[in-house]
């Protein structure tokens, strides 16, 4: 199977890469080689290519700045993906995309059903739904996989902002009233080329699925698992704040856990358990 995936230089990219199964060929392309804020040339290297199976792991992330910044983020979060589904669509090639909890207003306690109303409540939000609605849109063999709280040894993410920002802190204030299931970079790779090798075999089912790590839990929570993973000098004790006292150019959604019965399901993908995967992304860090 031949897999052409955009986004290689991001977080998913990169676990995408490393985690190709064997007998997997991987055409990569990141932002030196596909500019995602250029639709034309993005649906352009699909209309050409000799893979099997599409998969774009690329997003404008940046949940603050897409607020001042709402046409890029439109760009890349729905023309583009749009535009490489209609692609994809025409060559008759299967197109995987990720997306996120931010499509839900966070209300409630229960966790979100993939058939749940949407209702973002920002830009961010707002254009990665449009995104998946172009993708649906475009008629051909799609997965939307939408996911929260990402993490790995590279890029940005909060656990790396919490090590960096905690190294010499008595004491760090993080939110506890938001709540979701942190999901490892690695583990979504992995869900995501279970999903592609299906969808070879001629037996995909395309649509909308939430893929997390369980169990749920807070930011206080998730960072003092940071901690107590990590080998600092000293570790800072979490002060657990509200959201009002943490304010940010975007609103957050408050309950971020989702539904993953329907993977479960359809793709026999079960939820892996974040506190496993932190422990590699840590050991990893400081193995490096």
């Amino acid at each position: 199977m031949k897999a052409l995936v955009f986004g290689t230089t991001g977080q998913l990219g990169i676990e995408l890469a490393r985690r190709a199964p064997r007998g997997v060929s991987v055409g990569a392309f990141g932002r030196g080689r596909a500019d995602l804020t250029d639709s034309a040339a993005c649906a352009a290297l699909i209309a050409t290519t000799d893979a099997d199976v599409i998969i774009n792991a690329a997003a404008y992330t940046a949940v603050d700045q897409a607020e001042t910044d709402r046409d890029t983020a439109r760009k890349v979060n729905a023309e583009t993906p749009g535009a490489m589904a209609r692609a994809a669509a025409a060559r008759g090639l299967p197109f995987f995309h990720v997306s996120t909890d931010y499509v839900f207003d966070g209300a409630g306690t229960r966790a979100w059903a993939e058939d749940d109303a949407v209702a973002p409540l920002g830009v961010y939000g707002e254009t990665k739904l449009a995104g998946e609605r172009a993708i649906a849109a475009a008629g051909g063999a799609h997965v939307i996989l939408r996911t929260a709280w990402v993490f790995s040894a590279h890029g940005k993410n909060f656990v790396k902002t919490m090590l960096r920002v905690g190294a010499g802190r008595d004491e760090l204030s993080v939110v506890d009233d938001q709540r979701g299931g942190p999901t490892a970079a690695a583990d979504i790779a992995d869900a995501l080329w279970t999903i592609a090798a299906v969808f070879h075999s001629g037996n995909g089912q395309s649509g909308i699925f939430h893929y997390a790590s369980a169990p749920s839990v807070t930011w206080a929570d998730f960072a003092e698992a940071v901690f107590d993973r990590a080998s600092l000098p000293k570790k800072p004790a979490v002060k657990r704040i509200p959201t009002s006292d943490y304010p940010t150019p975007a609103k957050r959604p408050a309950n971020s856990v989702l539904d993953c019965s329907r993977i479960r399901a359809v793709y026999g993908i079960e939820q892996p358990d974040w506190r496993v995967s932190l422990s590699e992304v840590i050991r990893e860090l400081e193995t490096a």
